[in-house]
């Protein structure tokens, strides 16, 4: 899957308002599952997770006469290797957390460092392969 940041969304955007954006610029569907889209009000963002070709949307959408109208703007997410948990109770020991995202229920993937931020009740874990993060 293809996945694209919409960045500038106003809290005033409908999630239905961005999807009916996407659709008539990919002229995908997202009622056929073409794409799904995750609204991150708390960043101004949305998600927008393609489960096959984009067709250069990113690039049609900063072009797009309405998105400028709004001030979207969108970018290709870049693979990573690395994740954010949170809610992570006070005191779990890091191998703790290794073996949750080893365990093949939780991703099965290889993990190579966790950092862990309990001020925030968080770990950057960090794995082998960007696949494993998915």
């Amino acid at each position: 899957s293809t996945v694209v940041v919409l960045e500038n969304v106003q809290e005033t955007v409908k999630d239905c308002m961005l999807i009916m954006l996407v659709e008539n610029i990919s002229g995908l569907s997202e009622d056929d599952g073409d794409f799904s889209v995750e609204m991150i009000p708390e960043i101004r963002a949305a998600v927008v997770t393609f489960t096959g070709n984009t067709g250069e949307f990113a690039q049609k959408l900063n072009q797009h006469h309405r998105a400028k109208q709004q001030n979207i703007t969108a970018r290709c997410l870049e693979l990573t290797k690395s994740v954010r948990a949170e809610n992570i109770p006070p005191n779990t020991p890091s191998d703790y957390i290794t073996v949750y995202f080893e365990n093949k229920k939780n991703g099965g993937a290889q993990v190579v460092d966790v950092q862990q931020l309990p001020d925030e009740d968080a770990a950057i874990v960090t794995f082998s392969d960007h696949k494993g993060n998915a």
